[in-house]
């Protein structure tokens, strides 16, 4: 920890926040220019599809592995070589003619973008007081709304107006910038010296990490059973043609949500995990029972927009904490779980939507979520404890 951050350094953690950003907008930039690819690599939509398919597996493959691989290495080191790994595997994929190569790139990249989940939270940690972690998580994670709300719609709009290849080439170009920035902005920090890496079984065993983990899965799997299918919820209630609106309001939302939770994180995370998960509940019921109401779904996608802003904050902050010397690990684990569940989503959602109908999202996300905050509840002694954060707990890996 560096001893003379006791104030936000918003140029750094910017920086980390655009690495976030450009995570998710190459992660999801496919799905709204899918015809587009489609037709320029000969394949069906199907297949094109399964561009954000593979970024996912390589995200979840490559995370543990490479984070373990690089604990030794200075921080900055290691955030460059993400970061020009999205440089090179999106100039590739901007430029690939062929189907295979495509999907060769995009693995990589999600590779590339598994460590960069594992490094961003401990290095912004790392970048401040204790009493200042949780607010300095906040503000690094807000590229992940901002990329959701309004990066996934422009990069749809530019790739419609310019090209799907060309839109894959504004990434690479926001890289270039964002290499500049971290080697002027971001301070550098020693990795672990190999007698201090703990073993990933080590960290897994640790008391509560499983519980926060299991808490990670359910939450992320019932936002990504509605967000995945957000099209044909939507629809049910008239708002087919607008789902670039829903989004804007759960972006616009989420905003708020992690700039509320960057305010409260560090006095009370318990409090802050059951409140959001008992809200995001109860606005998955109000969709359930209201589907047909557009002003119901707006007022339930703005609640859910309000929760799901600092998720990312709360959990990666409870995984960081309880792990201790072990938090780089742990926050692996948590990129593995975390895309295991869009995967998941992505999954029981479509076979939710096949047999049973859009409506089902809804009560399918309002168990998943009483059975998060269920767990939740009981990782009062580990996790999840009472009060404020712990200073002693407040050490990270780096």
């Amino acid at each position: 920890m560096d001893d003379n951050a006791e104030h936000l350094p918003l140029a750094a953690l910017l920086a980390l926040a655009m690495t976030g950003f450009i995570c998710i907008m190459t992660e999801t930039l496919p799905a709204g220019l899918l015809p587009e690819i489609s037709n320029g690599l000969g394949v069906s939509p199907a297949l094109a599809g399964q561009t954000i398919t593979a970024y996912a597996v390589g995200s979840m493959v490559a995370a543990i592995p490479l984070t373990i691989a690089t604990q030794g290495w200075r921080r900055r080191r290691v955030l460059i070589a993400t970061i020009l790994g999205f440089l090179f595997f999106n100039t590739l994929t901007a430029l690939s003619s062929s189907y295979a190569l495509t999907l060769v790139a995009r693995f990589s990249a999600g590779a590339a973008a598994g460590l960069a989940w594992s490094l961003l939270a401990g290095y912004a940690r790392r970048m401040v007081t204790p009493s200042l972690q949780g607010r300095a998580m906040a503000v690094a994670m807000v590229g992940t709304p901002i990329a959701l709300s309004l990066g996934v719609p422009l990069g749809t709009w530019l790739g419609n107006l310019l090209g799907w290849r060309l839109a894959f080439g504004v990434m690479s170009v926001l890289t270039v910038m964002l290499i500049v920035w971290v080697l002027v902005k971001v301070p550098d920090y020693p990795g672990q010296p190999k007698g201090q890496q703990l073993p990933i079984r080590q960290v897994f065993n640790t008391p509560g990490i499983g519980l926060i983990l299991a808490v990670v899965f359910t939450w992320m799997l019932a936002h990504n059973i509605l967000y995945t299918y957000i099209a044909p919820f939507a629809a049910q209630a008239g708002l087919g043609h607008r789902v670039d609106m829903v989004l804007l309001v759960f972006g616009f939302a989420s905003l708020i949500g992690i700039w509320v939770i960057g305010r409260v994180v560090d006095r009370n995370l318990r409090g802050a995990v059951l409140v959001s998960l008992a809200v995001f509940a109860l606005s998955a019921l109000l969709m359930g029972l209201r589907s047909h109401s557009a002003a119901a779904q707006y007022v339930s996608v703005f609640v859910w927009g309000l929760t799901f802003g600092g998720a990312a904050t709360l959990l990666q902050t409870a995984l960081a904490d309880t792990a201790g010397a072990g938090a780089d690990a742990a926050l692996s684990m948590n990129v593995v779980t975390w895309n295991g569940a869009i995967a998941g989503g992505g999954i029981l959602g479509g076979i939710l939507l096949e047999t049973q109908g859009a409506n089902s999202l809804a009560w399918a996300a309002f168990v998943l979520l009483l059975i998060a905050f269920s767990i939740a509840s009981a990782a009062r002694r580990h996790g999840f404890p009472d009060g404020g954060r712990s200073v002693g707990l407040a050490v990270t890996s780096h």
